[in-house]
Formats: C-alpha cells, structure tokens, sequence
C-alpha cells in the first residue's frame, strides 16, 4: 500500500518505508534495551501506557477540542471528526487543565521505567508538547536536539498516540540508522531553533535518504504505545489523509544529574525565546 510520509507517497515495504522493530521481547531486560536504542536509536514498545487510562486522557482533550468548536457536532465525540474549516491545533504547555493526560505522562510506571533505563533518578519536563493534526498536515523531518539542545543531549523523547492512528491519520515514522549520521549531526544537529531561526530539516523524508543513506520506518499504532528515542534521530509523520484529528503527545525524560533545558521546565516554562 501506498503511505503519504511528508510531502512523498512512499509504497509500504518498498524500497523507502518499511515496518518498525516491537521491543516488547526485550521489555523486562534493561540491559538489552540499552542496547537496543544504542543500536536501532528506537525503542517502540506496544500497550507501555495503560489503555484506558490513555482513552481516559483522550476524552478529556476532545472535550476541551469541543468546547473550542473545533469538532464536527453530528458526530460521536471520540471519533474526533474535524468541523468544518477547523486545521491542526497545538496545545504545547504544561496541561495541568488535563489532569489525565499528566496522569499517564507523570505517572509512577513511566517514570519508574526511566529510573531503570538511565541507572538514576529520573524527571520529566514539564512543558508537553500536544497537537491534534488535521487533514493535510505532517511535521517535517527533524533532530529534537535542534529545539532543545541547551541542557543535556541525553533526552529521551517519548511519542504516544492518543488513540489508535492508522496509516492514513499519520503517525510517527523514522529513519533508521540516522543517529549515527555524523555529517548531519555536525551540521543541522548543532543548531538551534530560537537563536538560528531554524526546524524542520525538510519535508521530504528522501532527501534525507538520498544523502545520508538509511531508510524510512512506520507502523500503525494503538492507544497505549509509545515509541522512545534520543535527540539524534530523524524523524517526520506521515499525512492525516482523514477527516479526523491524530492527536497525540510528545514528553520529554532525562536523568535528575544532568542540565535542563530551561525554557521547557518549571511551573511556566517560557518555552522558545532567544
């Protein structure tokens, strides 16, 4: 089948785009997880979020969606059905409005799992990053570091879709082996987005490919999964080709010893600035 990743229509295990790796074999051995991002730069591991509470938490934004009008009212709620004229909305900020979303993504299991995967205490950033894509939209290909390289490099992103995201509403996709692209990360890895005026790398997910190598990498993904990698791996969205919101979250984990960056932590997180 054919998949629109960025501004490309790709063929699904074709030459460009293939599946992503489960990790859920290796769940209960840390060791082997470390080696597993060490080697893959990914770790995506299926139902790692409770589900219901994950519903829970995507009830509660739908009807904060509703209440901004920006639903489509002949529909059933959680379908996420876009009104008319609506576009993609982000709702980057801390979320204390959302309790159960900060129930899943402050919660004792995550944050337990990244006590073990570190070695060491960990924190989260306090600032979430939110979005519900519309039809149309994706992100471009990029590094995180290039948003928040000014404390640690040793952050972990994690995504989790909120809700089940089918190849056509447009879920995460990757490019394998990227983390060890040393040119690139010379180059675009060392910028910064509010002191150089500068994101996303490109919108087509091949030019990358074409210079540097690797290749492209989905999946379709359930509420409950998340996919954790580091600042150094590329990586893009496919096109929401429906009439519903994808909505999802990206949450940020690093070790409680190291530098934070400051504009995405604390109790109002400035969040970009110079």
């Amino acid at each position: 089948m054919m998949v629109k990743v960025g501004s490309r229509e790709l063929e699904m295990e074709g030459q460009h785009l293939t599946e992503l790796r489960s990790s859920n074999d290796i769940l209960h051995d840390v060791w082997a997880l470390r080696e597993r991002m060490e080697e893959d730069g990914y770790l995506l591991i299926r139902g790692f979020h409770d589900r219901d509470k994950v519903l829970n938490a995507r009830t509660s934004i739908l009807e904060k969606m509703d209440r901004m009008g920006k639903l489509d009212r002949d529909t059933l709620l959680e379908e996420g059905v876009m009104a008319d004229g609506s576009k993609s909305i982000f709702m980057g900020g801390t979320n204390e409005d959302l309790p159960a979303l900060l129930n899943v993504l402050n919660g004792d299991h995550i944050m337990r799992f990244f006590d073990e995967l570190l070695g060491e205490q960990s924190l989260t950033y306090h600032y979430k990053w939110l979005r519900a894509v519309g039809k149309g939209d994706f992100t471009g290909a990029h590094y995180d570091i290039v948003y928040m390289g000014r404390g640690t490099q040793n952050v972990y992103t994690v995504w989790s879709p909120l809700g089940d995201v089918s190849y056509e509403m447009g879920g995460l996709a990757i490019c394998l082996g990227s983390h060890r692209f040393e040119e690139l990360k010379r180059s675009y890895g060392t910028k910064d987005s509010d002191r150089d005026g500068i994101g996303h790398y490109t919108d087509d997910p091949l030019v990358i490919t074409e210079k540097f190598g690797g290749q492209w990498a989905t999946t379709e993904f359930h509420a409950g999964d998340v996919i954790i990698f580091g600042m150094y791996l590329m990586h893009c969205s496919l096109e929401n080709t429906t009439n519903q919101y994808r909505i999802s979250v990206d949450a940020r984990y690093q070790s409680a010893n190291e530098k934070v960056d400051e504009r995405w932590s604390g109790k109002k997180p400035k969040g970009h600035s110079k």
